[in-house]
């Protein structure tokens, strides 16, 4: 068992799931059980993959978890993207957070091929 609070990818997650909470508070009331929901949801699910895929003993199910960790680093960020368009953050916001999540998603796959490789002589 791997301990996933001392992971980089982790903490990166937690802090991205963190500053989505705070944007969406400011997303207009209508978006509560819509686009708001919808990327805190996300945003969580990131760290909790990560989290949950460090329990796993085989590489090859800490790579499945990882692999749905990056899935909703994907929908954060097209999530992200219907925001700004909507004008529900501003550019700066946008981009900064953009970048947080890409940065994310370069982690995760990194960690996922270098499993891989683990996971075939498992």
């Amino acid at each position: 068992m791997r301990d996933f609070r001392k992971y980089e990818i982790w903490k990166d997650a937690i802090s991205i799931a963190n500053q989505i909470y705070s944007i969406a508070e400011l997303f207009p009331k209508n978006e509560i059980y819509g686009l708001c929901n919808q990327i805190e949801r996300a945003a969580v699910s990131i760290a909790s993959n990560i989290a949950e895929g460090a329990s796993r003993t085989s590489p090859i199910e800490y790579a499945h978890f990882l692999e749905i960790a990056i899935g909703s680093a994907f929908e954060v960020e097209t999530q992200l993207t219907i925001a700004h368009m909507r004008n529900y953050i501003d550019t700066n916001q946008y981009n900064d957070l953009i970048k947080c999540i890409q940065k994310e998603e370069r982690q995760i796959n990194t960690l996922i091929q270098k499993l891989k490789p683990k996971a075939i002589n498992h």
